[in-house]
């Protein structure tokens, strides 16, 4: 599903808006998530960034915090990727 930069930057509008919603809890256990990519292939990329980088629960707060909450308003989202 290939899609132009005008509705790839809809969705990224939109992928930011959902990392804002879910940003506050990880901020107050002193982490962070940044947007890195968002493919053509629908799969975003993201950054987990300060305590969230090295936390043994990261996994569980990329699928089911943050994934979650991305693909509610982004359903053409297939995963969610952490890179670092």
């Amino acid at each position: 599903m290939a899609t132009s930069i005008i509705d790839k930057t809809e969705y990224i509008t939109k992928i930011n808006k959902s990392l804002d919603l879910i940003r506050p809890y990880l901020q107050a256990d002193g982490g962070d998530v940044e947007l890195v990519e968002l493919t053509d292939d629908f799969i975003v990329k993201v950054r987990l960034k300060g305590s969230c980088s090295d936390c043994k629960m990261k996994i569980q707060t990329l699928k089911l915090g943050i994934e979650r909450t991305i693909k509610r308003s982004v359903p053409e989202v297939k995963y969610i990727e952490e890179v670092v």
